[in-house]
């Protein structure tokens, strides 16, 4: 029994005697090496004690390199040995095997225990720095600038559109120097350089707020869309043409104020007809042309530079007229339409129609031409009306019931001191430059036209009346016969005499009936220059006293012509045809109040004096 005892004794007793020697052993073994399953850093050091783990670290470290991942697709690599990478210990594994506890090596193995290590390793900074240098990603034909997100051209399709920005390829190298380092000094397998921040980075993005606003913006401006109406023609304003004003500055949408203009200048060019030459079809069946004058269309260049910016900032589609300065009655050539003033000089006559239609005609007195103050010709418009003025000049003052200028101080006003108007009055007894009309006349003008009613004022030679073109065929006849015998002396009155006879239209040539004398003293003269004596011609050829010639050489029937048409002697003349002095003029033409000035003293504006 005793035997039997000792027999299981012994048989519980060796193996656990065996087995806690083999578990010491092993819990004394891994006293000094790694349990089995353990891994430091992935690297499988089970069993290995702390002079082979380094050496196992140190072949790792000696066939370490490190993976550069790079934008679009391209790697590279830098390998250990080329800057001499090398692992330095102090301690941190002899720490890791202090901290395992090798009398739980069983609970150690079955956990597979996974250590991590500080590593420490030394590099040569130089050969880092070389190796960064060598890389194909620094060579500066390899790297590719970037470039900020921007606004592409514009198109008509799509207007303006967002332009990407590109990253290029540029590395900061620096970054890239300290993210190298700090990769290795880990030992770390790779290195994504974007995610570092290796690269040389835009610094406008396509999320930027303000480039977005800014192409919103450039956008609006070119797809405004201004519908310009000039009667019957158009011009339209859009995107073909805003788009060349646009660009943008530090993404700010910008205006070329200057190209803006130069358009409206172009507009103005093409459509304003203020200060242009005038075709006119007068009354008498003729058609001038009116060269001078300020009336007609013309765009206001500053106000309508204004417009344009505004539409441009409220955008879409606007149908406008431009914005002018001065306006006309209609578009086209004939600007004034068929609402006008119509001052014909010559005939010291003129018209006023209305839509069409004749309102009223009257003679008139236009400015004194023997002292300057011709009345001008041109187109004009009515400045302003106003009703009893006083007007002022040098040493005048007089009142006017209606006063209305057209041309400075040029205008139209009753002249109620005058009794007599039309004919050729105005020649050396006329206005400062006014037109002076019945006050009935006046009266009636006032009451039809307004501010910018045009007024075109003109000259038609052949357009006198009977009476004034006798009177300047009497005022040729007299001249002619002043020549009397003909000599050398006499060239200057015989020239003086043919071209006042030749500046008479045709209808009044009709009234010098001593034509005949002229052309016979012209021939005497010639003969006398020719040094041929004129009193060997024959005397009904070569005449030496114009006034000996026998009748029947006059070209003009005497009995055809009223006896007072047919002067010789200036002073048998009718008085009526006495070449006017504004002294000799009969007296109903000279203001009979007292307190009224002559025509020739009535200014046409209250400050100017005209």
């Amino acid at each position: 029994m005793q035997n039997k005892k000792t027999r299981i004794v012994l048989f519980i007793a060796i193996p656990l005697t065996v087995f806690v020697i083999v578990y010491v052993a092993f819990a004394a073994f891994f006293q000094k090496h790694f349990c089995f399953g353990t891994t430091i850093d992935g690297i499988s050091v089970g069993g290995y004690g702390i002079e082979k783990v380094e050496e196992i670290i140190r072949q790792e470290v000696e066939g370490y390199s490190l993976q550069l991942v790079m934008r679009e697709g391209a790697a590279e690599e830098i390998a250990g040995q080329s800057i001499s990478l090398a692992p330095v210990f102090q301690g941190e594994i002899e720490e890791l095997l202090e901290e395992q506890n090798g009398f739980f090596w069983p609970a150690i193995w079955l956990r597979k225990e996974k250590l991590e290590l500080e590593r420490v390793v030394t590099y040569e900074e130089e050969a880092l720095e070389q190796s960064v240098k060598k890389l194909s990603c620094m060579k500066k034909e390899n790297q590719r600038e970037p470039e900020n997100a921007g606004i592409s051209e514009y198109s008509r399709k799509n207007g303006y559109e967002l332009k990407p920005a590109d990253y290029g390829t540029a590395i900061n190298e620096e970054a890239l120097v300290k993210a190298v380092e700090e990769a290795i000094t880990v030992l770390a397998d790779e290195l994504d350089l974007e995610e570092a921040g290796c690269y040389q980075n835009p610094e406008v993005l396509d999320d930027n707020e303000k480039l977005l606003s800014c192409i919103e913006q450039m956008n609006q401006y070119a797809a405004t869309v201004i519908n310009y109406d000039f009667g019957e023609k158009s011009e339209t304003l859009d995107g073909d043409t805003i788009h060349t004003w646009l660009s943008a500055e530090d993404n700010e949408p910008q205006i070329d104020r200057e190209a803006v203009e130069e358009y409206v200048k172009e507009l103005g060019k093409k459509y304003n007809t203020a200060y242009q030459p005038k075709e006119f079809d007068t009354s008498y069946g003729k058609t001038v042309t009116i060269s001078n004058g300020f009336y007609g269309w013309r765009i206001d260049r500053e106000e309508e530079i204004g417009q344009i910016l505004a539409d441009l900032a409220q955008g879409g589609t606007i149908n406008r007229e431009p914005v002018y300065s001065q306006r006309a009655n209609s578009h086209g050539d004939k600007d004034y339409g068929e609402s006008y003033v119509e001052i014909n000089l010559t005939a010291q006559h003129l018209f006023l129609y209305k839509d069409g239609a004749l309102v009223v005609e009257s003679d008139f007195v236009s400015g004194k031409v023997s002292n300057g103050n011709a009345t001008p010709t041109g187109a004009f418009g009515l400045t302003y009306k106003t009703m009893d003025a006083v007007l002022r000049g040098e040493n005048y003052e007089t009142p006017v019931k209606y006063w209305m200028p057209f041309a400075g101080d040029v205008g139209m006003h009753d002249a109620t001191w005058r009794s007599k108007f039309g004919g050729n009055i105005y020649k050396t007894n006329g206005s400062h430059g006014c037109i002076n009309l019945p006050l009935s006349v006046a009266e009636k003008i006032y009451g039809a036209i307004d501010k910018g009613y045009a007024v075109l004022v003109y000259e038609l030679p052949g357009t006198e009346s009977k009476a004034v073109q006798q009177q300047d065929a009497t005022t040729v006849i007299n001249m002619i016969n002043t020549i009397g015998i003909v000599t050398l002396e006499s060239e200057p009155v015989i020239t003086g005499a043919r071209n006042l006879y030749d500046a008479l239209p045709d209808s009044a040539k009709a009234y010098v009936t001593n034509y005949n004398i002229l052309t016979a003293a012209e021939a005497a003269l010639a003969a006398l220059k020719a040094g041929v004596d004129p009193n060997t011609q024959p005397t009904e050829q070569q005449p030496v006293d114009p006034n000996t010639q026998p009748a029947e050489q006059q070209p003009v029937d005497p009995n055809t012509q009223p006896a007072e048409q047919q002067p010789v002697d200036p002073n048998t003349q009718p008085a009526e045809q006495q070449p006017t002095d504004s002294n000799a003029q009969p007296t109903e033409q000279q203001p009979t109040d007292s307190n009224a000035q002559p025509t020739e003293q009535q200014p046409t504006d209250p400050t100017s004096g005209q």
